[in-house]
């Protein structure tokens, strides 16, 4: 990877859906908590890394990003029946975790992880919506630049053992915020690829099932 396109990017800003022609606060990040990450790495909205990569320190911003560029259009496809029975732990239904509006990760067949919300549990099915939280969603980004600066070597390898799952944070994941990653994320939340599909509870035990669509 071409080290000149990694920059290390701290950000404030405040997200607003304007989907409805409205403007209704989603998140705000803070000089004191800003979301930072390395650009080069696509694990950014890549419309939004555009917008702001090439910024200085002290620079603002106020861009919006259509649902095409941002979380894309809400699918009614990528709501699930699921079978209750790949939520049974130990033999008991585990609603500590499973219960509406909870986030649940999910893993296919193929490996791939990520996350669905509990909208609705019946007798025998649990529906699940493995859309993004903010699929079908016009978003409005207003902020400024903290530090925009070449990352250094270690910073990038540190990075990178980080998306790779070999190290911690090493203080590159302020503003992560849980769920939408400190809004743009450009993670596998659209649950894209699925075909069949388990749960991992909550002491990293999957079970397995068809994920059935219904």
């Amino acid at each position: 990877m071409d080290k000149k396109t990694n920059k290390l990017i701290h950000v404030a800003y405040r997200l607003y859906d304007v989907t409805d022609g409205g403007s209704h606060l989603i998140e705000e990040t803070s000089a004191d908590k800003p979301f930072v990450f390395l650009s080069g790495f696509g694990i950014t909205l890549e419309d939004f890394e555009k917008a702001v990569a090439d910024l200085h320190e002290g620079d603002e911003f106020d861009f919006t990003l259509t649902p095409g560029q941002a979380y894309g259009e809400y699918m009614q496809e990528h709501v699930l029946d699921l079978d209750r029975q790949m939520f049974v732990v130990n033999g008991k239904f585990d609603d500590e975790h499973i219960f509406v509006d909870s986030v649940v990760p999910l893993q296919n067949e193929d490996g791939n992880r990520f996350m669905g919300r509990v909208i609705a549990i019946g007798d025998s099915t649990v529906k699940m919506d493995l859309n993004h939280p903010l699929a079908g969603k016009t978003l409005n980004f207003k902020g400024h630049i903290i530090d925009n600066r070449d990352a250094t070597n270690q910073e990038i390898e540190q990075f990178a053992k980080m998306l790779s799952g070999e190290g911690g944070c090493d203080g590159h994941c302020e503003g992560h915020r849980e769920g939408h990653c400190g809004g743009h994320c450009d993670g596998d939340h659209d649950g894209h690829g699925h075909g069949k599909c388990c749960h991992q509870d909550g002491h990293g035990n999957h079970e397995g099932c068809p994920c059935d669509k219904k």
